[in-house]
């Protein structure tokens, strides 16, 4: 397949870029070769791992050193970003897990109420679960001797970069400390948009009686990353730099994948109704609206996250896809759709590389948060 193809170039360049850096593996830092040694040796000594995962890769996304480290019964998979990821292909994956013995969970970790309801923490549910289950089979026999209040879990959060660890161990912390009506200042782990920002291990306690505490990590990915199409993967969902691969590349990428979909289809009805009024048409309307809306789409004609240009992208991809006269994996409807983006994002055409490079920044990021539809990168492996 075309996408495939695509994939494997924008992959292979990856692995170039990294390893011609001039220090070795562009992405696997000095940092995070120390941090990969301080979890490795924290691993066998906490209770419980829950390893994140992006639920838009939930195979591409595994952390590589639980592999040889840690046992299904020691494990949760939580798989974050589940606003951003197809729900029905997600449910499929969850069954996955289920079969391979795996506790797995999806969760949107800026969401309170995908981690909260009813003033109980439904993330917690498994956590509790394991450690009921623990108990029952005699694995923590001096908890007989001892007050279990006073016992404290440890549960280590791991992952590869920008798969949202930190967001979600300061949820936890948040909705934990509500739960116990604890008093004090909460206290915070750093949370960026961008890959790598986690710079050391830190301590949060997320429920009392008994006492959990979550051990928030930095992220790491292996050094060396041989499937191709797994890099570009990690690059289109943010967990690998842009620049090693390139903006305009990984643009081209997501319409590739896009132009196979069926999410683009959910648009016609914005396509239908502009053939109904006209541009002139819009602003008579959007006159009859508050001066403060008006002077906000005035202002900022060309911020992309405003709903009427989203609309507007999704409108002029639909009818593109739609209109074309042949085979959606043929790169001249890529193209298309990158020159029809021009109007769309109103990006002047002062500078064709500069245009380019800016439309391909617009969509990746519409793209990564969910803007342009709901997506699941990888495919369930099949059985033998």
């Amino acid at each position: 397949m075309a996408t495939a193809t695509l994939a494997r170039q924008i992959g292979r360049a990856i692995t170039k870029a990294t390893n011609s850096t001039g220090s070795g593996n562009g992405w696997f830092s000095p940092h995070m070769a120390a941090a990969s040694r301080a979890i490795a040796e924290r691993i066998p000594l906490v209770d419980l791992v829950l390893e994140v995962r992006d639920a838009r890769i939930p195979l591409s996304s595994a952390y590589d050193q639980l592999r040889n480290h840690t046992s299904s019964s020691k494990r949760i998979i939580v798989m974050n970003k589940m606003d951003l990821a197809n729900h029905s292909q997600l449910k499929d994956w969850m069954k996955y897990f289920e079969q391979k013995n795996y506790i797995s969970y999806g969760v949107n970790a800026h969401n309170k109420e995908s981690i909260q309801q009813g003033g109980k923490c439904l993330f917690l549910k498994p956590v509790r679960s394991w450690w009921n289950n623990y108990k029952l089979q005699g694995r923590v026999r001096e908890l007989k001797k001892v007050d279990q209040s006073s016992h404290t879990t440890t549960i280590l959060l791991v992952g590869i970069p920008n798969v949202g660890k930190s967001a979600l161990a300061n949820s936890l912390h948040r909705i934990g400390r509500i739960s116990a009506a604890e008093k004090g200042k909460l206290k915070h782990a750093t949370v960026s948009p961008q890959p790598g920002e986690t710079k050391n291990i830190t301590g949060l306690k997320i429920a009392s009686h008994p006492n959990f505490y979550v051990l928030d990590t930095p992220g790491v990915l292996p050094p060396h990353i041989l499937d191709d199409e797994v890099c570009t993967k990690l690059a289109l969902t943010g967990t690998i730099q842009d620049c090693f691969a390139g903006e305009k590349e990984l643009a081209q990428c997501f319409l590739s994948i896009l132009n196979r979909s069926d999410e683009y289809k959910k648009w016609a009805k914005l396509s239908n109704s502009e053939n109904e009024r006209s541009f002139a048409d819009r602003n008579i309307e959007c006159s009859t609206s508050s001066e403060m809306g008006m002077k906000r789409k005035r202002q900022y004609p060309t911020d992309h996250t405003q709903d009427f240009i989203v609309h507007d992208v999704r409108r002029t991809l639909f009818e593109v896809i739609s209109s074309f006269d042949g085979n959606v994996e043929d790169e001249r409807l890529i193209e298309e759709e990158l020159k029809a983006m021009h109007a769309a994002f109103q990006v002047p055409l002062e500078s064709e590389h500069y245009a380019q490079n800016k439309i391909a920044a617009k969509l990746l990021n519409l793209f990564r948060t969910g803007r342009l539809g709901h997506y699941i990168l990888d495919s369930i492996p099949r059985k033998l």
